[in-house]
């Protein structure tokens, strides 16, 4: 068919429209809602609608209508084209927001990640740090301990010491068995060494609970250590992906919150915790070492005084021994001399005696033959006075003799009871002598120096 009048006029003015830019537009732009254009088929003046008898013109469009058709058409094209336009636009608009988007919060992320490992490395220095000022402090607490241990097992030979000086001087012989000044700094040195031993089995029971205590926060903060070191190597390995990378994958199920998942403050308290109750045991731990040390330093004292004050006690003991054994020993050289002059003065009494007898035999001679004098001549003349009084002087005299002997013998068994009681002293002296002097004190130079009793 011809086409109209109006024809190329209409399709230069979609041509205008088809190859020219649209204009800017104001707004946003956006899906226009489709125009439907309603074509009336068969109506109006001109119309074959009743035209039975031209049955070859039924429902053929007219003129009019196919221009309008096309135009709808074109209406439609260029609606179609400056959608898919606008649609490309706002596609390449959103493809470089999301990837901008996805870029800034990939850096975020890494950036998020890089904080997080510093803050987990403060965290793993820290602990770290605490680990081994722990670990050292407790290699010093197992020295203080053995310290402990040695200066205990050093206390033994003390107090063997002093018992077997007990036991000893128990073998002393009356009157030299007395309770005096060394025995009673003897059993103030047995009871020291045994409050010291006490005490050094009390700090070593309290010294072995602080080294487990450290050891054990100690495996608490090994623990915690080692989940921030597994913790920042995965950070790390978080951090240095890229989009690049060839071992990334998806993972749909992990964009999600674990319910035990912990939160940055507990997180941190929790390390700050583990290190608080380290810090707290180290600190026990020097102060117990400081008490070690006192402890030991007054102990080697007490126990080296105490030492001191024993055998002051023995060596002034041993003095007055010796001094009473000098003086026992002077008076058994007197009493020894005293019985030799007794001796030899009993010896001349009886000598005197025994001269005396020819004296009496001579005047009881006399006097007998007198007797015989006969008659008138037996006369108490002055001859016989004299002659009897001769006799009762020399029997006076030998009784005088007698009775001198008598004391003298008794006084010379008073002194030998003396030297037997002087010899026995001197002995029981002896005795006393040998077993402070020969074996206690010769026993108590095995005595422990001080730097021993310390514990070193």
């Amino acid at each position: 068919r011809a086409c109209p009048a109006g024809g190329p006029g209409a399709m230069a003015q979609a041509r205008v429209l088809l190859t020219q830019e649209p204009a800017p537009q104001a707004v946003p732009a956006s899906e226009l809602p489709m125009k439907v254009c309603e074509v009336a088929l068969n109506t109006g003046p001109d119309s074959s609608s009743g035209l039975a008898t031209a049955g070859f013109r039924t429902a053929k469009y007219l003129l009019p209508e196919w221009h309008q058709s096309n135009a709808a058409l074109y209406h439609k094209a260029f609606i179609a084209c400056e959608q898919a336009e606008r649609g490309r636009a706002e596609a390449k608009e959103l493809a470089e927001h999301a990837a901008a988007t996805a870029q800034r919060a990939q850096q975020d992320s890494t950036a998020t990640l890089g904080q997080r490992l510093q803050d987990i490395h403060f965290w793993k220095t820290e602990l770290q740090k605490e680990i081994e000022d722990l670990d050292a402090e407790t290699g010093l607490l197992a020295a203080q301990k053995l310290r402990l241990e040695r200066a205990l097992s050093a206390t033994e030979v003390p107090y063997a010491i002093a018992t077997d000086n007990l036991q000893c001087r128990e073998r002393r012989q009356p009157p030299d068995l007395v309770s005096d000044e060394v025995e009673r700094e003897l059993l103030k040195e047995a009871e020291l060494i045994r409050n010291i031993q006490e005490l050094l089995k009390r700090t070593l029971m309290q010294a072995g609970n602080q080294i487990r205590l450290n050891r054990d926060q100690k495996e608490v903060c090994e623990m915690d250590w080692s989940d921030k070191v597994e913790t920042y190597n995965i950070d790390d390995k978080c951090g240095r992906y890229s989009n690049q990378s060839t071992n990334i994958q998806f993972h749909p199920g992990s964009v999600k919150f674990e319910e035990s998942a912990s939160t940055p403050e507990t997180w941190a308290k929790f390390s700050h915790d583990n290190i608080y109750r380290a810090e707290r045991e180290k600190l026990a731990s020097i102060n117990l070492r400081a008490l070690i040390d006192n402890i030991l330093h007054d102990v080697s004292e007490d126990l080296r005084m105490q030492c001191a004050a024993v055998n002051e006690a023995f060596a002034k003991h041993c003095e007055e021994l010796d001094d009473t054994k000098h003086k026992l020993e002077h008076h058994l050289k007197k009493i020894l001399k005293e019985i030799g002059d007794q001796e030899a003065n009993i010896a001349a009494l009886k000598q005197a005696i025994k001269d005396k007898e020819a004296p009496v035999k001579v005047a009881q001679t006399r006097l007998y033959d007198r007797s015989f004098r006969p008659n008138v001549e037996l006369c108490r003349d002055e001859a016989q006075f004299r002659l009897i009084s001769e006799a009762e002087e020399l029997m006076e005299s030998i009784e005088s003799l007698k009775k001198k002997l008598l004391e003298s013998e008794q006084s010379l068994t008073n002194l030998e009871d003396t030297r037997m009681n002087l010899e026995k002293e001197i002995a029981v002296k002896t005795n006393s002598i040998f077993i402070d002097r020969q074996k206690c004190m010769a026993h108590r130079t095995r005595y422990p120096v001080v730097l021993k009793l310390a514990g070193y």
